[in-house]
């Protein structure tokens, strides 16, 4: 038993010394670590700090040049600011030196007119005291003369308007009876005193026309270039124009014929585009064609926008001033019929002034009387219809339609401008010179221009061209020299002139041509 108590005791023992061996080790294992981490915290607080320090250093320098770069900045804006601010200085000193120039102008200005308003006075002044005295003188003049009479002045008058009133009395009841006697008798006169006025006053020219045009050539090397190759320029123009070109033995010119007067005006302005612009084939014709048409549709505007404001017509409508604008380019029997519309408004409106009627409507009336033919050759029906429905489309009144539908007699007129528009129609057509003449004199003239040349001694031949208005006289280079061919032209223009009547002028000219010829062999 003892043994093992003693046993048990020593157990006990070596356990509890075991566990203070354990605990000793144990808590000088603490105290080491707790060591280690104390030094560890140390070392990483001095670490924080060196970085933290390090952080706050660098702040500052970023701080410092942000400082120093924000100081520069704000020193350049300061020395613009002055910059600017001693340049607005400056112009306000030149300002206030003209100003000061200015003020100095203006008091000169000021004084200049004190001494000027001082002088006015005066004068004005002087003027009122002279006139003081005449009324003065005025007053005593009419004292005497009413002692010398027996009358006053109101008297005087009274008796000078009663014999005066008296005498216009029997004047004019002397003049009503000599104006109710010669009413009759002078009808016929006045009519044709006014009619006559009418034509007097009215100034027209006139061109006759047909249905060809010339183009002149620069030379005859284009007549060539105009053809092309295998004829495809000539046939290109004439199927974009819808115009026959002629190209004979005229020198340096080519004919253009078709019964369209527009079509004729589009086919000349592009040749002669064509021959500026040195560029002639079938793509550029096609070009400038439509190009002109264009341009032409814009003229026919314009030119009968021009003829109404010749009139001083200013409210038709576009679409009419358009039609009055082709007028330009269509005849009637050789004659204008725009230039014919405008001869017959002037006179229509020259014997309504006359007459007391309404000159606008007779004006109006005799411009648009041959609307119709505008767009005749377009559209079935007479001119007459054609017009009146024009006019009615576009809000015309309708004793201008009247005045229109009336003109040829078809319908009888109801108003004074109607009759007037119908009788200035008759004038303008039947005036000397306005229709074209009839052919077989036509000819004849010609013919005895060209026999007029051909009968001078030294003349080959001779060709009379222009519709009589040149006569071209080649002569024998053999027989005439320069001198002589030169009086030559002025006998052939005297002759003519003794024994032919003809519109307008003829322009004589001789053509002298002297032709070498050798043979190389």
């Amino acid at each position: 038993m003892e043994p093992i108590l003693i046993a048990v005791i020593v157990g006990l023992v070596g356990a509890a010394v075991l566990a203070g061996l354990v605990s000793l080790t144990l808590k000088k294992r603490a105290g080491n670590e707790a060591e280690a981490a104390h030094a560890e915290a140390k070392r990483i607080v001095d670490d924080a700090k060196r970085v933290a320090e390090a952080r706050v250093k660098e702040a500052a320098l970023e701080a410092k040049e942000k400082v120093i770069q924000e100081r520069a900045e704000f020193e350049q804006q300061a020395r613009e600011r002055t910059n600017e601010l001693k340049s607005a200085e400056k112009r306000v000193q030149q300002k206030e030196e003209n100003l000061d120039r200015k003020t100095q102008q203006l008091d000169r200005r000021n004084s200049d007119l004190d001494k000027k308003e001082k002088t006015l006075e005066q004068r004005e002044k002087e003027v009122d005291d002279l006139e003081a005295q005449i009324g003065v003188l005025v007053d005593e003049q009419r004292r005497k003369l009413e002692q010398i009479s027996g009358l006053t002045v109101e008297e005087a008058k009274r008796d000078l308007i009663r014999g005066i009133e008296n005498e216009a009395k029997l004047e004019a009841a002397q003049l009503i009876k000599r104006i109710e006697s010669e009413a009759v008798e002078l009808g016929n006169v006045k009519a044709k005193r006014i009619i006559g006025t009418a034509i007097q006053r009215m100034a027209s020219d006139y061109v006759a026309e047909n249905t060809v045009s010339v183009v002149d050539l620069p030379s005859e090397d284009m007549k060539g270039r105009i053809i092309g190759r295998e004829g495809r320029n000539i046939r290109a123009l004439e199927l974009a124009t819808g115009v026959d070109l002629i190209v004979d033995d005229t020198p340096e010119a080519v004919i253009l014929s078709g019964f369209d007067p527009i079509r004729r005006e589009v086919a000349r302005i592009s040749l002669e585009r064509l021959m500026q612009d040195g560029r002639i084939h079938p793509a550029r014709i096609e070009e400038i064609v439509d190009k002109v048409r264009l341009e032409l549709e814009e003229k026919l505007f314009e030119e009968g926008e021009a003829a109404a404001f010749s009139l001083g017509i200013t409210d038709i409508h576009p679409e009419i001033l358009k039609l009055l604008g082709r007028l330009r380019y269509r005849t009637s029997y050789g004659q204008n019929v725009l230039m014919h519309s405008l001869e017959v408004a002037q006179l229509a409106a020259l014997m309504a002034v006359e007459l007391g009627a309404d000159e606008m409507i007779a004006k109006r009336g005799g411009l648009l009387h041959d609307i119709g033919k505008a767009i005749d050759r377009e559209m079935e029906g007479t001119h007459l219809e054609l017009g009146r429905q024009v006019l009615e489309k576009y809000g015309e009144k309708r004793d201008i339609i009247h005045a229109m539908e009336c003109h040829h007699g078809d319908y009888d007129p109801t108003t004074v401008e109607a009759v007037l528009v119908n009788a200035a129609d008759a004038l303008s057509a039947a005036r000397p010179g306005a229709r074209r003449e009839i052919l077989e004199n036509y000819v004849h003239r010609l013919e005895k221009l060209e026999g007029i040349a051909t009968g001078v001694e030294g003349v080959q031949k001779a060709f009379a061209i222009q519709a009589g208005r040149e006569l071209r006289i080649i002569v024998n280079a053999e027989k005439l020299n320069d001198e002589q061919s030169i009086w030559l032209s002025k006998d052939v223009a005297r002759k003519i002139e003794a024994e032919l009547q003809y519109p307008g002028q003829i322009k004589v000219t001789v053509i002298r041509e002297m032709r070498a010829v050798d043979y190389a062999k």
